[in-house]
């Protein structure tokens, strides 16, 4: 290729710069701008109480402050039996009254019984009562007409609350189905049925709200323990920093040792899983497997299987075998690797405050995740509420057609259909903003994946300008300009903006139609048709390639923007041919570097994980007392692992980006300079000996 012109007088990040990128950064301010007005819009129109609180027919919630509904927090079925038609699953509803109550009904009971005996028994009238309508006290009004416009209900069942609805309280006896004891009850319309009906309208719910209850047990799971989450994710913080400061002093033999000591770890694990598998032979049951007993939420289930273990000593074999293998072939790369490291560590040992600016792009990131996620929630739940025709007969022509509440009595619909009542049916509208809400969903999950993107770019560009004044400095420390990451940051904000925007947002287009893949794969999972799922697999494959591929280019085009101040495509053009034409060195030094670090982050997360896992399954004598009830131990665990993994990487990627800028700016620092006095070598002598010596003698004579 043409040889490339080089300034002279270069000596390191240039800082007569001028903004790149400029149309870039004003789409870029318009669309946050837009974005924060989405957010009010949302804000205005939605009530995030509709997903927390159940809804009666009047479209009140349950235990809503200054209504009459604001000591009854639980939602009562006039006829649970209705929820077993299929209309539940359409409409998300029941075609039934429904009505909040203090307190589910604790025994049998018929309208019919019951008002038959109010003179006499008036203590079962008004128990009765106070599951009907709010203000009804007529017991002189006929059975049929109580029925038709459904004042109360026909009948009460015993039942206790579940999610905060009343559902029958359902035990096995004798491996027979019963409430309160009884196989059959009175429906107070004359008919015996049996508690097997009751299971079925049960079901017809549930199916709707079982993912509800998870989420709710892994809620409160949350609630209980979150604290000793964020010891757990605290103490990874230190192990972090620990490993950090020990690699900076320590990095051959703490590689050494920590290679052996996870082949170690995985060679226990092996045994342990052997053991297990042997011990378990001869346990009824234990020959089962994962197929037969299908999914359990107890995972305690599974490690009383012998398959289990033999299928966690399988993968760990195939584990240490390919790290052994690793080790063998690429012994000497790996000391390439750390003598990187270590240049890496002197330079943040030089710029301390470097280790702490992922907490930044955390803060950031987490902002941004917060306002997409309360934004989402607001838009999902901005609907009206929308009424419904709910007639008892089934012909009626007005069924399931919207209505009004306030003027429903002085329509025709009541006159053709006794009985036919204008009920609550679910959030939702007519209006212009209400049609174009899965726009606007997309809207702002897109504004998300490029805000996210932004700052993880100006955190990359904010590194790369900092560890580069390291590399920079002729004489090393005295050359390093002062507060070298406040001045990165200022450089990158100022002249930069936009061409973080633009690599960002290249990135978060490919990421968007990765999500909308994703939601097609999910939603055609049921179809039959293999060469639609075969083309969808294709596309996700590539589309996952190219994002790979554009964080890399990303990646060292921000160094070079970091460096040059020049704007992003010729930045990103620069980047990808200076490492293309170093390209055996950065596949080594850039694969063996990312292994070191990642079996850092294992090593941290691991750790965390097994001393959460003794503690969550109260196996600390110290801390047994302490261990809080959980509905499942493993949400905290998992929690506490990936967070780990999550904080380790994040100051991982401090060291990674200062190897990947170091390692750019000695090949910078190769292509100008030949050692000579007219043009140093800006690099340190232990990185010229052991980079440089082989490849220079014969070129730069």
């Amino acid at each position: 290729g043409e040889p490339r012109k080089f300034d002279p007088k270069f000596r390191g990040p240039i800082h007569n710069r001028h903004c790149t990128d400029i149309i870039c950064c004003v789409i870029f301010i318009v669309v946050i701008l837009g974005y924060i007005a989405l957010g009010v819009v949302a804000w205005v129109h939605g009530d995030p109480r509709k997903v927390i609180y159940p809804t009666d027919s009047y479209g009140q919630f349950c235990g809503q402050k200054n209504t009459l509904n604001k000591n009854k927090t639980i939602l009562f079925y006039f006829n649970i039996l209705k929820c077993a038609s299929p209309v539940v699953l359409i409409n998300l509803q029941c075609p039934t009254t429904q009505l909040c109550v203090s307190k589910c009904p604790d025994r049998f009971a018929t309208y019919i019984d019951v008002q038959a005996s109010y003179r006499y028994r008036p203590d079962q009238w008004n128990y009765f009562r106070q599951f009907c309508k709010p203000g009804f006290n007529n017991p002189r009004k006929s059975v049929a007409q109580v029925l038709r416009d459904e004042d109360c209900p026909s009948m009460i069942i015993p039942s206790r609350p579940f999610l905060k609805r009343c559902f029958p309280d359902f035990s096995t006896k004798n491996g027979v189905l019963t409430v309160a004891n009884q196989t059959t009850f009175k429906d107070g319309r004359g008919k015996t049925r049996n508690v097997t009906d009751l299971r079925e309208a049960a079901n017809g719910i549930n199916n709707v709200l079982d993912a509800r209850s998870v989420g709710m047990k892994i809620f409160e799971d949350y609630a209980i323990s979150w604290y000793w989450i964020l010891i757990g994710l605290f103490i990874a913080m230190m192990l972090s920093l620990l490993f950090l400061v020990l690699l900076r002093f320590t990095a051959g033999v703490l590689f050494w040792i920590f290679i052996f000591g996870v082949i170690g770890i995985i060679g226990y694990g092996i045994w342990h899983c052997y053991w297990e598998y042997d011990h378990l032979k001869g346990i009824p049951g234990s020959d089962l497997t994962v197929y037969d007993i299908g999914f359990q939420t107890d995972f305690k289930v599974y490690l009383q299987l012998r398959q289990t273990w033999l299928a966690f000593m399988i993968i760990l074999c195939g584990v240490e075998v390919i790290i052994i293998l690793m080790l063998i072939f690429l012994r000497n790369r790996i000391r390439i690797a750390i003598a990187l490291l270590k240049e890496g560590s002197r330079a943040i040992g030089y710029i301390m405050s470097t280790l702490f600016y992922p907490i930044v792009t955390f803060l950031l990131i987490a902002i941004c995740i917060s306002y997409w996620a309360v934004t989402a929630v607001f838009l999902a739940t901005s609907g009206e509420p929308v009424y419904k025709v709910m007639a008892n007969q089934t012909l009626c022509k007005y069924a399931n057609l919207t209505c009004d509440p306030e003027t429903f009595n002085t329509t025709n619909v009541t006159k053709l259909c006794p009985g036919a009542q204008c009920t609550f049916a679910f959030y939702g509208g007519e209006s212009l903003y209400h049609k174009y809400i899965f726009i606007f969903q997309l809207a702002n999950a897109f504004v998300f994946l490029w805000l996210v993107n932004f700052a993880i770019a100006l955190g990359q560009c904010t590194l790369a300008g900092a560890f580069a004044s390291y590399y920079w400095a002729y004489r090393k420390p005295a050359d390093i300009p002062l507060w070298p990451l406040f001045s990165s940051f200022g450089r990158a904000i100022r002249y930069h903006t936009g061409s973080l925007a633009f690599g960002a947002l290249i990135l978060a287009i490919v990421q968007l139609i990765r999500v909308i893949l994703e939601y097609l794969d999910h939603k055609l999972k049921g179809t039959q048709n293999s060469f639609t799922r075969f083309l969808l697999c294709c596309l996700k494959c590539c589309f996952w390639c190219l994002e790979k591929f554009l964080k890399f280019i990303n990646r060292n085009a921000y160094i070079m923007i970091a460096i040059y101040g020049k704007n992003f495509c010729t930045s990103a053009k620069e980047a990808f041919f200076l490492l293309m034409r170093n390209v055996v060195r950065v596949a080594v030094l850039d694969k063996v570097t990312d292994f070191l670090l990642f079996l850092g982050k294992i090593l941290v997360a691991g750790g965390v994980g097994v001393l959460a896992f003794f503690f969550f399954t109260q196996r600390i004598p110290v801390f047994a007392q302490e261990v809080p009830v959980l509905n499942y131990y493993w949400v905290p665990l998992l929690t506490v692992i990936i967070g780990s993994y999550l904080v380790a990487h994040g100051f991982f990627s401090v060291y990674a980006m200062c190897v990947d800028t170091l390692f750019l700016c000695f090949c910078e620092d190769l292509e100008r300079n030949d050692g000579s006095t007219a043009k140093p070598y800006f690099m340190s002598a232990s990185l010229h000996r052991i980079l440089g010596k082989k490849k220079l003698s014969p070129k730069k004579a």
